[in-house]
């Protein structure tokens, strides 16, 4: 098992099935410490008043015996546990059995496990007696809050009315002595339940009240900062924990978006061809390896940037790509979880905004979906390193990007995407930008053609006018087009990368071989230095996503069986029969693609720069001014 602190971890059946006896134990009977009211349990005759010794009896330590299951059996009149029962009863068992897993998990990876070791062959002395203590308390601690989670998420119906209902007496000295703490309370608040409603709506408020006891008391214990990050998942059940978060279990609403069709986007050739691409990509995932076989042969992408001037078309991209996975996540029967990471996750409370970046992260990462996260004004939710005026929050989500996007820890397995979008790239961080694998400019409608079919499209039906000589939505045909569009690149675009371009063939000739490729390469990076070992490896992932532009039909996305279901050996091998190979003209056109990105970036950051300086100028020389006004007037105070 990973660690927690890792992304998410997938808690297996065998950890959690080692725990069945002592959690069966649990809800059969145990033997609890009663806490005591000092008053005796009978009214005294005549009044209202209970009866309260004066006697001390703060060293007798009465037991109870607390027995869950007749407890739970004897709401209602039947014998026989109900359906609702029978569910109750179940959930607690199986959430103590998670909860000692989870504190197992806990145990691993801080010493905890090691302490216990040492602990067994001869007691534990002094610094170290205290830190063991310690980890076992916030390892009983950890364990009640996952139980007390997994009976929210899980138990489903109403919850009761909590008013007048005590919250458990908590003990947090092992993980077992909490749970014990939490089903006594659970038998207390379940005794007299005269119905399967009133048990259910008890059990839930129950837990509620449990959860916000136990984040009430959350500052008393030491070592729980691995388990804040923690994303845990239980398959079996769909539960997932997401550290202390104090509404845990399943929170994936249902997808609300106009989706938009491919051929209501006019422009952006190349950016729609590599959406439909990557859409049919994602469906290859095989569930069961949780592998995508075009992370095996090569050209999945994983990370992308689109970036144009606004109203270029970058949200309607979005909500292309976004309907049609889930339309064939619906024919495949997949679950689809669309994320976007705003402005508004932004928190001015410290590791609070990293907090979200890495559970937005993490949900879209979940090898139980097909996942599609966006980051929309990417510029404005990260920061550049060396800027320090962006808020706190905005570096923290910058660190969680980049580490999530290429870190020493990215696993890619093919179920997901990331898409960045900007309207001035040159903003972001130059180290985030080139973790994006591929480059989408999205300029909107470019040619004559293009503005005549996007004014038709929008204009409606509603209407006689002559369409004139024209052939309607021609220019779209996507093959035409997009082979139109990667011609355009056999020679560079930004003024920058043509000198080097021109340079270079005076100097060397044509490109024809390997050899004249690197000192190309080598030529870009003399003129521009962020042209990096990144920036190479980006390009070559896109001239693989090129060989492996094969044109999945359609008809394997019809039925399930014909494509999304079969095996993933089969899969693969059926990507494989389409595969093209690798050409010059191919590597030519994916080099200047990229590289004048980076020109155009570069550029519009150099830009921006001087202007910055300009501006800083021009306040430096009126405070001067002002400066000399106040002296001459004597009214400068040195």
């Amino acid at each position: 098992m990973s660690e927690l602190s890792a992304g998410l971890t997938t808690l297996h059946e065998a950890d959690i099935a080692r725990h069945l006896a002592v959690a069966q134990g649990l809800i059969t009977r145990v033997i609890v410490l009663d806490a005591g009211e000092g008053a005796s349990a009978a009214p005294i005759a005549g009044t209202n008043r209970r009866f309260v010794s004066t006697v001390s009896t703060g060293s007798v330590r009465r037991t109870r015996e607390v027995e869950l299951a007749k407890t739970i059996q004897a709401a209602g009149s039947d014998p026989l546990l109900t359906p609702a029962q029978h569910t109750v009863l179940y959930r607690v068992r199986r959430g103590a059995q998670i909860a000692l897993a989870i504190a197992d998990v806990f145990a691993r990876q801080t010493e905890l496990e090691s302490l216990q070791a040492r602990n067994l062959t001869a007691p534990l002395q002094g610094e170290d007696a205290a830190r063991f203590k310690a980890l076992l308390s916030s390892s009983a601690y950890v364990a009640t809050f996952a139980f007390a989670a997994y009976l929210l998420s899980t138990v489903s119906g109403e919850s009761a009315e909590a008013n007048g209902m005590r919250e458990p007496d908590f003990l947090f000295d092992t993980a077992q002595d909490g749970l014990k703490s939490m089903v006594a309370g659970l038998d207390a608040v379940l005794t007299g339940a005269g119905d399967d409603a009133t048990v259910i709506g008890r059990c839930r408020a129950f837990a509620q009240i449990a959860l916000e006891g136990l984040l009430s008391r959350k500052a008393r214990f030491e070592h729980l900062g691995i388990f804040e990050t923690s994303h845990i998942r239980v398959d079996q059940d769909d539960f997932t924990l997401d550290g202390f978060d104090a509404a845990p279990g399943p929170k994936r609403k249902p997808l609300s978006m106009t989706f938009k069709k491919p051929e209501e986007i006019i422009g952006n050739h190349i950016a729609k061809y590599q959406a439909l691409k990557l859409a049919k990509m994602l469906m290859a995932y095989d569930f069961d390896r949780q592998m995508n076989p075009f992370v095996e042969l090569g050209g999945f992408l994983f990370t992308f940037i689109g970036d144009g001037m606004p109203g270029t078309g970058k949200t309607i991209l979005i909500q292309m790509l976004a309907g049609m996975l889930n339309d064939y996540c619906q024919v495949a029967g997949y679950t689809f979880h669309y994320e976007n990471f705003g402005v508004d996750q932004i928190s001015s409370y410290q590791g609070k905004s990293g907090q979200n970046a890495k559970s937005f992260v993490n949900n879209v990462l979940n090898p139980r979906v097909i996942g599609f996260g966006t980051v929309d004004d990417v510029d404005q939710v990260t920061a550049k390193r060396s800027d320090d005026r962006a808020s706190s929050g905005q570096h923290e989500v910058t660190a969680v990007l980049m580490e999530s996007f290429a870190g020493a820890s990215t696993v890619v397995r093919g179920n997901s995407t990331f898409g960045m979008f900007s309207n001035y790239p040159e903003n972001v961080d130059d180290a985030l930008r080139q973790r994006a694998g591929a480059r989408w400019l999205v300029d909107g409608p470019q040619s004559r053609e293009d503005y005549i079919d996007i004014f038709s499209l929008l204009i409606g039906k509603n209407h006689d006018i002559a369409l004139g000589e024209h052939a309607l939505f021609a220019g779209q045909e996507i093959t035409k087009a997009v082979s139109r569009s990667y011609g355009e690149h056999d020679r560079p675009k930004e003024d920058g990368l043509v000198a080097v371009w021109e340079r270079y063939e005076k100097a060397h000739g044509r490109i024809v071989t390997l050899a004249d490729v690197g000192a190309y390469l080598h030529e870009i990076k003399l003129a521009e230095p962020r042209f990096t070992g990144r920036a190479i490896k980006n390009i070559t992932d896109a001239v693989k996503m090129r060989a492996m532009d094969v044109e999945l039909p359609d008809d394997w996305f019809v039925a399930p069986a014909a494509f999304m279901h079969k095996p993933y050996d089969e899969k693969k091998a059926m990507i494989a029969e389409l595969r093209g190979p690798v050409t010059m003209e191919m590597i030519c056109q994916e080099i200047n693609r990229y590289a004048d990105s980076e020109f155009r970036y570069a550029d519009k950051s150099d830009e921006a720069a001087v202007n910055e300086i300009v501006r800083r100028e021009r306040q430096r020389e009126r405070a001067i001014g002002e400066i000399e006004t106040m002296k001459r007037e004597g009214r400068w105070d040195t």
